[in-house]
């Protein structure tokens, strides 16, 4: 599957990694060829869209008397992981399909990703209901 320019706009590692140059395993939506510190950036993207870390989506374990968590990054034992996965094809279904459609003559419509709806939060800002609660009732009627 190949991935639009909207879809790589990372997110997700809020710690520094010394191993950007290590081929990524296991992955299913973004290229299998794309170098670790361009898949370090898309991660770094989405942590920042969803305001999460990286154990939100991948498996940490904690080990005493080291300052960061070792991350399994390759593992699927988080669901989060998969339901970014889906959502990944989701948004890229959204761009490839209704919006690049769209685009052209007076119409200037950026593609979607992480932020279009998670802005900030651990899920997705979907209703009137939901948007006020995330801008702490700034918009109540």
């Amino acid at each position: 599957m190949t991935l639009s320019a909207g879809m790589i706009f990372g997110q997700a590692f809020a710690q520094h990694h010394d191993d950007d140059d290590k081929k990524p395993t296991n992955l299913k939506i973004l290229p299998k060829d794309i170098s670790g510190k361009e898949l370090h950036n898309v991660m770094r993207n989405f942590s920042k869209s969803l305001g999460v870390r990286c154990d939100f989506c991948h498996v940490a374990q904690h080990v005493e008397g080291e300052n960061r968590p070792r991350m399994d990054f390759a593992s699927d034992d988080k669901p989060e992981k998969n339901i970014a996965r889906n959502m990944m094809r989701m948004t890229e279904a959204i761009n490839s399909n209704y919006i690049g459609k769209m685009i052209g003559g007076d119409h200037t419509l950026e593609s979607i990703n992480c932020v279009t709806c998670h802005m900030g939060k651990k899920t997705p800002i979907v209703s009137i209901d939901s948007l006020a609660k995330a801008a702490g009732g700034q918009f109540n009627h």
